[in-house]
């Protein structure tokens, strides 16, 4: 129903998939991606990473991962050409990409060090960046980028737990036999658009245009083919499909610790209606979400996992006593849940900082 999980860190994969399971474990999470591989990790919408179900694959490839990785094809050109590695950057690319690709067929999967002992020329150094960023790093890192963006390979099992952030690199025949198969963009567009207003929706469409990294033009273009109405919410305009417009039953209250970067709270680029005036203690600079505590809708607090394991909460606005307390035996579940594991968020954000201090 979500679409995809933000898989960026590691940890969030496994958070955001338990948060909505019945009886989630570790282990079971780790064999849809790794041995049944019903779930894969794919470079998305915005750059940023996801766990897609095998099956939206190809619509998510070309929908948005497409153009992700034309723009860092053409990015990493312009870097190979101005660190005097090549004249020709697109050729010594090529060249490059196929010997990475022989090198997973002939030796199976690895780390971007284990393939570049197989293909040397991934050990090749290259300036990247430019202005007041600018760093020194091998090559092989933006090749490996920008075959995955392109569908061609896929991260694997990690050279460690299910919270490293190092995984092995596959062939992305090891969860598509035949690759991915290949989809018209407008068809694609069409339908990710139709799956993320049926989950996320009723929106407006800066939201639309946010969560798939489109420009405004395509987005716009996009809608114009759905079915969608008009609708008002709460004074701004916003879309929704027109076979949805019936309204929902409404669940029981609810409690839930959400992880960093889950897909419910980087669902809309306006936030106000659920995260009200916490942005700045639950996002870092960047606009990356840290954990959050949600009661019956809203985000109403924050929450992390201290070195002793403990999972403590800060609440930022009054719930009441009955809520509080189904908030702190949420929190009680999820310490028991993740046992000796200890976890820390990718992107740091104010109030988790100051809970684990």
């Amino acid at each position: 129903d979500l679409i995809g999980l933000h898989g960026t860190d590691p940890a969030s994969v496994f958070l955001a998939a338990a948060a909505r399971m019945k009886k989630p474990t570790v282990e079971g999470i780790e064999r849809a991606l790794y041995d049944d591989r019903t779930i894969v990790r794919m470079l998305a919408m915005r750059r940023t990473m996801f766990v897609v179900p095998t099956g939206l694959v190809p619509m998510v490839q070309a929908a948005a991962s497409n153009a992700v990785a034309a723009r860092e094809r053409k990015r990493l050109v312009q870097w190979i050409e101005a660190s005097g590695l090549a004249a020709n950057g697109a050729r010594w690319l090529r060249a490059a990409e196929a010997a990475a690709l022989e090198a997973l067929r002939t030796h199976g999967a690895g780390t971007a060090a284990e393939l570049a002992g197989h293909a040397p020329v991934l050990r090749e150094q290259i300036r990247v960046g430019g202005g007041k960023w600018e760093t020194t790093q091998s090559v092989g890192a933006r090749v490996l980028l920008v075959l995955a963006a392109e569908g061609q390979i896929a991260r694997g099992r990690p050279r460690g737990s299910w919270i490293s952030t190092q995984h092995r690199w596959e062939l992305m025949d090891a969860w598509l036999p035949n690759g991915v198969p290949e989809m018209s963009v407008d068809e694609a567009r069409i339908e990710l658009a139709t799956r993320w207003l049926r989950a996320f929706g009723p929106a407006t469409v800066a939201d639309v245009q946010w969560w798939t990294g489109w420009t405004l033009g395509e987005t716009r273009k996009v809608i114009e083919r759905l079915a969608v109405t008009q609708v008002d919410l709460d004074g701004a305009n916003g879309i929704a499909l027109a076979d949805d417009l019936d309204s929902s039953r409404r669940p029981k209250p609810w409690v839930a610790l959400l992880p960093a970067l889950d897909p419910t709270v980087m669902g809309w680029t306006a936030r106000d209606w659920y995260l009200g005036e916490h942005r700045l203690a639950l996002f870092d600079r960047s606009g990356n979400a840290g954990p959050t505590v949600w009661w019956d809708g809203r985000i109403v607090g924050g929450w992390a996992q201290r070195a002793s394991g403990e999972i403590v909460s800060r609440l930022l606005e009054d719930v009441g006593k009955d809520v509080a307390g189904a908030i702190e035996a949420e929190a009680e579940r999820l310490e028991a849940w993740l046992g000796s594991r200890r976890l820390i968020p990718r992107f740091r954000t104010p109030l988790e900082r100051e809970l684990v201090s």
